[in-house]
């Protein structure tokens, strides 16, 4: 892939119109309040995977609404003290999979909580959690975008950043955490439910969204016809009369929204030749963020950016905060 997008030193100064809904903040207040409601119930069951470094918990919380959700929770064995604890979101299509695909932040020395996304796991991990279909559906295109777009109330999005904060909050909970010292980090996806994790919890002191998806939802459809962004395009073309009612939904859910609500230290990647996830979609949410920040970029690479390059990156970036 070349490169399609701005050059890369006018995306330095991009930062589009926002279309961000009046009652942006009431929304999110409202939602958040709706599902705090129900009892976290944030519950860790050990299991011996046969790990000789690590303890793993099986996890179970209460999400959206009280809906049930899945993680892993794994601390470095012997730990004596409290820990900093990075909380993991995945990838689009991706599950929880095992608790030897999550073994890097517990073998860094820190604690470190994977929640599952809800009705995802057909990607390269599986999943272990339904997502319970909320209000009235509309038709969808195959996959997650479209799933409920023609309100922001119904839209699938909604109970998954819902499901994320309170990750957040059942992390907290997790033995030998520091309630202090909370990351949260993600790719594609990850990296787009870590920018509005970051955006909705003030109590969050790291974020590092990696190659970042759901951010200018306008431009990535106008800028690549690659999914999972073209199920959104693919909605719109037989669906020709909702158009603009989904794009007013997907405000609600665009990491360029909750950018400027953010205050946590962050680290972004971004891949210059990303047809996934176009540049300039990254840097819509990056210029807006209001936190102190930085971006890595990888100047030759698609969506996979800078793989474990931008992981040593983000191990050395959190040594350096938390130690």
């Amino acid at each position: 892939m070349s490169y399609f997008d701005i050059p890369l030193e006018e995306l330095k100064n991009y930062r589009p119109e926002r279309n961000e809904p009046a009652d942006f903040d009431a929304f999110w207040q409202d939602t958040l309040a709706s599902s705090r409601a129900f009892d976290l119930d944030a519950r860790f069951e050990k299991v011996d995977v046969g790990l000789a470094l690590q303890d793993v918990f099986d996890v179970t919380f209460s999400g959206f609404e009280g809906q049930r959700i899945k993680g892993w929770f794994l601390v470095p064995k012997n730990a004596t003290k409290p820990l900093p604890c990075v909380v993991n979101y995945i990838g689009y299509g991706s599950g929880r999979g095992l608790p030897l695909d999550w073994l890097l932040w517990s073998s860094v020395g820190y604690a470190h909580f994977v929640m599952d996304v809800r009705g995802q796991g057909t990607g390269s991990k599986h999943g272990d959690t339904p997502d319970t279909e909320v209000g009235s559906l509309n038709a969808q295109y195959p996959g997650f975008m479209t799933r409920g777009v023609l309100s922001p109330e119904t839209y699938y999005y909604r109970r998954v950043f819902t499901d994320a904060v309170r990750a957040v909050e059942a992390a907290k909970l997790a033995p030998m955490v520091d309630v202090d010292q909370i990351a949260v980090t993600g790719g594609s996806q990850g990296g787009g439910i870590t920018l509005a994790v970051a955006g909705l919890d003030d109590s969050v002191k790291v974020a590092m969204p990696d190659v970042p998806f759901l951010c200018n939802y306008r431009r990535a459809v106008e800028k690549t016809d690659e999914y999972p962004y073209k199920e959104i395009t693919q909605f719109c073309k037989t669906q020709r009369h909702v158009a603009g009612q989904v794009f007013e939904t997907l405000a609600y859910f665009d990491g360029m929204n909750f950018a400027p609500r953010a205050k946590a230290k962050a680290l972004f990647s971004v891949g210059l030749m990303d047809d996934i996830c176009p540049p300039s979609t990254v840097y819509s949410a990056y210029n807006y963020y209001a936190g102190e920040k930085e971006m890595q970029v990888w100047e030759f690479n698609n969506h996979e950016g800078g793989a474990a390059f931008q992981q040593q990156r983000q191990v050395d970036f959190l040594k350096g905060i938390f130690g």
